[in-house]
């Protein structure tokens, strides 16, 4: 009798528990409780008279999808223009893509190159703690980047910690309107010649709308001029749309071949991106040059041409690359907002994840902070001019290890190449 009475005790308190767990998922119980939360705000808010009910659910929506992941927001309608302004290469701003990390810190992925931030000197991993003088913390990302973005030749100040160093400055940054060349040669313009070596030279700044095309066209220019070797830069790119890093990745990949995959909780998020592309494709020794600022669509491609090395000749070469490999989808809103929301994740061609790992070097060359600031200096435009007498020799003889290695590296391979048994006289020859 005891037993059947514990019996029975613990069956009811399973079945409350289950009970109150059922209650407590039950989405119209808790529609129930956001509209009781919504009326006793208008009704009894200090300044509720001041609200509207748009006002309320925009804001609940902003704590809701920051509640999820550091990718995940809701856009309203302004933000979400912003976001198409983004995408075709255009807007007012200093040129910084942030994110809010694991810990809520406002953190620096790249600064965009010719651009006010990167002018400045201010470089990726830099935590943005003040804006104006407040205090990031409070600010959800969208907010963030609302207050970083502004009419051109207006002013910001973003107050930076430096993890590296610990040093906390002020940079005062005149906005600018953002308009850059995604496709760069060496020297950061679009010439594309070649030097004795025969070793091209491309950088991506990041993926526009144009960068595929710009590609190309860079790659025709160094090939017309006899190209047998290429860097691909890729260090301090932000990533961009998935679709230029499929068309990027395609020019050095036979048709069908698999460049990356996205899988999701639900298997219409499960996609399979592989080559469409039916034209010659670069097939010569390949440097893809990484660092930390490497980010989403430069992982897929740097990832994809890593794993794919037999078909690709290529070896990435730097540091490890930033982690960013969650797939954000566009929902779009009736009022004009819309959902950023984190729906799956990215995979290579070998199935390694790339979210918060990144992408480990074949060949790591580290590059300390002082050469990368120097570097910055060296190759920003007006940038020797604010450094002094001691400071300007210093910047001027710095070199970029991690470029030297990687022509070093593709000089070898073509020597190499020429020696191997079977080579044509007239390769060896040249």
């Amino acid at each position: 009798m005891v037993l059947l009475g514990i019996n029975l005790f613990f069956g009811a308190q399973i079945y409350l528990s289950s009970a109150h767990a059922s209650q407590k998922d039950d989405p119209y119980e808790s529609y129930k409780l956001l509209a009781d939360v919504l009326e006793k705000v208008r009704n009894e808010y200090v300044d509720g008279q001041k609200l509207s009910y748009q006002d309320l659910i925009h804001g609940a929506l902003k704590g809701m999808l920051n509640t999820l992941d550091p990718h995940s927001e809701f856009m309203e309608p302004t933000k979400f223009d912003e976001l198409k302004h983004d995408t075709s290469g255009e807007f007012g701003g200093v040129g910084i893509v942030v994110q809010l990390t694991k810990d809520k810190y406002l953190t620096v992925v790249a600064p965009m190159e010719d651009t006010p931030g990167y002018k400045a000197g201010i470089q990726p991993l830099d935590r943005i703690i003040k804006i104006d003088g407040h205090d990031t913390g409070k600010y959800a990302l969208d907010d963030a980047v609302k207050h970083l973005r502004g009419e051109p030749g207006t002013e910001v100040t973003v107050t930076i910690e430096r993890p590296s160093t610990g040093v906390i400055k002020d940079y005062k940054l005149v906005r600018a309107s953002i308009k850059v060349d995604t496709v760069k040669d060496v020297n950061g313009k679009r010439e594309f010649t070649l030097g004795e070596n025969k070793i091209g030279y491309v950088h991506l700044t990041q993926f526009g709308e144009k960068t595929s095309g710009d590609l190309e066209k860079a790659l025709k220019k160094l090939n017309d001029q006899g190209m047998k070797a290429l860097i691909l830069d890729l260090r301090g790119n932000p990533g961009g749309l998935l679709e230029q890093a499929k068309e990027v990745s395609e020019q050095f990949l036979p048709p069908g071949t698999l460049i990356v995959t996205t899988e999701g909780r639900n298997s219409s998020q499960n996609s399979r991106y592989t080559a469409t592309r039916h034209k010659p494709r670069i097939d010569m020794p390949l440097v893809v040059l990484v660092n930390i600022g490497s980010a989403s669509a430069a992982e897929i491609v740097a990832g994809c041409l890593q794993d794919l090395q037999p078909i690709t000749h290529a070896v990435v070469l730097g540091e490890q690359t930033f982690g960013k490999g969650s797939v954000q989808s566009i929902l779009p809103l009736a009022d004009g907002s819309a959902l950023r929301l984190t729906t799956a994740k990215y995979y290579t061609p070998s199935h390694k994840v790339i979210h918060e790992h990144g992408i480990t070097p074949d060949i790591i060359v580290p590059m300390s902070d002082e050469l990368e600031r120097d570097l910055y200096y060296q190759h920003a435009p007006g940038g020797m001019e604010t450094l002094d007498e001691k400071d300007k020799e210093r910047v001027k003889e710095a070199r970029d290890v991690q470029l030297d290695r990687a022509t070093d590296l593709l000089k070898g391979m073509l020597i190499y190449a020429q020696r191997k048994p079977g080579a044509s006289k007239v390769a060896a020859a040249k």
